[in-house]
């Protein structure tokens, strides 16, 4: 995976949100394509077309459990006047020598069984006495039951159309059809049509996998307990699970400490399993900030072509990032900062688009739309910053959730937007009509 240059820009300039973007999926590349078995594919990319090798259904067959018969047979049957056949046999499904029926005759019939030769209609058990001779019948009874109910004679109630009750072979698709196109994503319904069709494997697009580690020695694990100074990391969980929600299989490793060798070591353990690694905190510009110490070594050690670039964006929340790439394999890297909400939107800004290209799928990006803001007050917003704020959204309207601050994890989970504020724009009144970015 090759690396792209970096742009030749001054050591204070801020960049874009569009030309950061860019940067990534110019550099990240779709997987190799591999052949897996049916339910090892689920949730990944189909890289080639397939085609119907059989139709579907591959022949006629019954939509109810009942009587197949010749149309002539039952027309102007009634209560009154049913209409009396005799019963040669059971036609059950996946039954290979087929009885014949004859003028007269009729073969009781299962769902799913093929039309025997010289029937042209089913008649639902409903509509007949079920061979019992006491009237119409709520369903049929089992063969172990009454093994001499496949013969005799039977009463039917009501005529039938020809074909009524009859799944027509290749109704539902025929051979040669294209079956699935290239670039869908395998869910259950493409699962089963595979297998319907007899395919044990499939040529797709692997999902990628994320490597995911937050970075601060303040960080404790869930369910353990908080000393003086320490908050539990909620940003590996949250990225995790987000990497996950974008198709990815998703690797959450502990918090690490602030220490630059520490961090160092573990990225290089970890790079075995990792077609995208995401680290989030340590990029600003503090001290202890241990993602820059740790990874500005790379360009300089690695092979030609990676290394890490750490940049100030023109946003908000989420200024400070980090991108490039690590290893022999050239792995892609995203650094992240740290603060909860500005984690999570550089997220689904960088990092869910890259996941979705390395899943080789042309529609990376969540969809957007245009909304009006309802809110009591105008917001405000940095000039030259795009400002992300959290919002919900229903019926083409727009609320903000929380403040602009982005430590307020507890409104991020009750978002399911993002208010997008342009960098020329520094007020938005209440009514405006603003863009919007759609998360769930």
């Amino acid at each position: 995976m090759s690396s792209a240059a970096p742009r030749t820009i001054g050591h204070d300039q801020l960049w874009s949100v569009d030309e950061h973007l860019e940067d990534i999926l110019a550099t990240v590349r779709p997987l190799e394509p591999i052949e897996l078995q049916l339910l090892d594919a689920q949730g990944c990319v189909l890289v080639e077309d397939v085609t119907m090798p059989v139709s579907l259904p591959p022949f006629d067959n019954s939509s109810m459990d009942g009587y197949a018969v010749r149309v002539a047979d039952v027309a102007g049957a009634s209560e009154e006047f049913p209409a009396a056949l005799e019963v040669v046999g059971d036609v059950a499904a996946g039954q290979a020598d087929l009885l014949h029926v004859g003028p007269g005759q009729a073969a009781r019939i299962m769902t799913g069984a093929p039309l025997p030769p010289g029937a042209e209609t089913v008649v639902p058990v409903e509509w007949t006495d079920g061979g019992l001779g006491e009237g119409p019948v709520t369903g049929m009874r089992a063969r172990a039951l009454a093994p001499d109910g496949a013969e005799g004679h039977v009463q039917v109630y009501r005529p039938a159309e020809a074909r009524a009750h009859v799944r027509a072979k290749g109704s539902d698709v025929k051979a040669g059809d294209r079956a699935l196109e290239a670039g869908t994503v395998l869910g259950p319904p493409q699962i089963a049509l595979l297998a319907a069709i007899g395919r044990g494997t499939v040529r797709v697009r692997p999902r990628p996998r994320v490597v995911v580690m937050s970075t601060g020695s303040e960080l404790v694990q869930p369910g353990e307990e908080l000393g003086s100074g320490q908050i539990y990391d909620s940003n590996s969980f949250a990225l995790t699970a987000a990497a996950r929600d974008a198709g990815a299989i998703a690797y959450r490793v502990g918090a690490v400490a602030d220490d630059a060798e520490t961090l160092r070591s573990t990225i290089e353990d970890q790079l075995v399993r990792a077609d995208l690694m995401v680290t989030t905190g340590g990029v600003s510009v503090g001290a202890y900030d241990v993602v820059k110490e740790a990874l500005s070594y790379v360009g300089d050690e690695d092979e030609a072509g990676s290394g890490i670039e750490f940049r100030k964006l023109a946003m908000q929340p989420g200024k400070p990032q980090g991108f490039g790439s690590i290893g022999p394999d050239h792995t892609p890297l995203l650094a992240l900062p740290g603060n909860p909400v500005s984690s999570y939107v550089s997220f689904e800004l960088f990092v869910r688009p890259a996941i979705r290209t390395l899943m080789g799928l042309d529609d990376v990006h969540r969809p957007t739309t245009r909304a009006t803001l309802t809110t009591g007050k105008a917001l405000t917003s940095p000039k030259g910053r795009r400002q992300f704020l959290r919002g919900t959204y229903a019926d083409g309207a727009v609320t903000p959730v929380g403040g602009a601050g982005s430590h307020l994890v507890a409104a991020l989970a009750h978002a399911d937007a993002l208010i997008v504020v342009p960098e020329d724009v520094e007020s938005v009144e209440p009514g405006t009509e603003v863009e919007v970015v759609l998360l769930g």
